[in-house]
C-alpha cells in the first residue's frame, strides 16, 4: 500500500521535474534557427554531390576492372 503511494507521489515529482527542465531551455531565435538551417542543407547538399562523384568515379573504375 505505501508502495503505490510513493510510486504515485515519484510520478508526480518526475512531471514537475520534467516541466521545470524544460522551463531552462533556452529556445533560439528565428533569425538564428534560419541560419542554421540553411547550412545544414547546404552542407548536405555538398556531400551528396561529393559523395555521388566518388561513387560515380568507382564505377567507372570497377567496370574498366571488369572489361
Amino acid at each position: 500500500m505505501a508502495d503505490s503511494a510513493k510510486k504515485g507521489k515519484e510520478k508526480k515529482s518526475w512531471f514537475a521535474g520534467l516541466k521545470t527542465e524544460f522551463g531552462k531551455i533556452v529556445w533560439a531565435d528565428n533569425k538564428t534557427l534560419a541560419k542554421e538551417t540553411t547550412a545544414v542543407v547546404a552542407v548536405m547538399a555538398v556531400m551528396g554531390i561529393l559523395i555521388s562523384l566518388i561513387d560515380s568515379v568507382v564505377l567507372q573504375l570497377v567496370n574498366l576492372l571488369i572489361k
